[in-house]
């Protein structure tokens, strides 16, 4: 999932703390380099779900093959969407403001995804990175209810799930605020990559 990014409507609060041009440029730059990162990989097909709807990038996204439009509601109206309208198969949903993210943590998500039914990347502030499922033998509608931006975000998709079983993934952080910004800043420079 990803957003355009313009001044004032990305990473506003982490805008409030630093301003709006360095988090709109922190975003930029974020969200280029996981779409880059993610898709060169041949295990999986990359696909950006964009808002808004009738936003386009495509010097930050030339890797992106197929683009999907998010659609309207809250998060987890627009994730939903997203497991509805993807073809047959496992689907794991990111989020481009996670500059640690690698091929390996997708990887081991689709693994677990296939294994278990679902899985979740934990976030450090409660919520999550990554959420995934294998689509079959129905789609899961886990996010009725969820309280978005809050410390029991996690714990309401997991029982929003039901009866299937949720695997965890590895843990991320993304950066919503000062902290996690500074962070990423001794090692993310200006294409936000980790050191191997």
């Amino acid at each position: 999932m990803v957003k355009i990014a313009r001044a004032g409507a990305v990473k506003t609060r982490l805008g409030r703390e630093i301003g709006t041009v360095a988090a709109t440029s922190f975003y930029r730059a974020a969200s280029a380099a996981v779409v880059e990162r993610l898709g060169c990989d041949p295990r999986w097909r990359l696909v950006l779900a964009v808002t808004p709807d009738t936003g386009r990038d495509t010097r930050a996204w030339a890797s992106a093959r197929r683009r999907l439009v998010q659609g309207h509601g809250d998060l987890g109206a627009r994730m939903q969407h997203l497991f509805d309208a993807l073809p047959p198969g496992p689907v794991v949903i990111v989020g481009t403001d996670i500059p640690a993210i690698r091929p390996v943590h997708i990887a081991r998500c689709f693994q677990l995804a296939e294994r278990h039914g679902a899985v979740l990347g934990p976030a450090l502030d409660g919520g999550y990175w990554a959420v995934g499922q294998r689509r079959s033998p129905r789609i899961a509608s886990p996010f009725a209810g969820v309280r978005w931006s809050h410390a029991e975000t996690r714990a309401d998709t997991v029982r929003g799930f039901g009866r299937l079983a949720v695997a965890t993934g590895d843990a991320l952080s993304d950066v919503d605020d000062l902290s996690s910004w500074q962070a990423v800043q001794s090692w993310s420079g200006r294409r936000v990559q980790p050191i191997a």
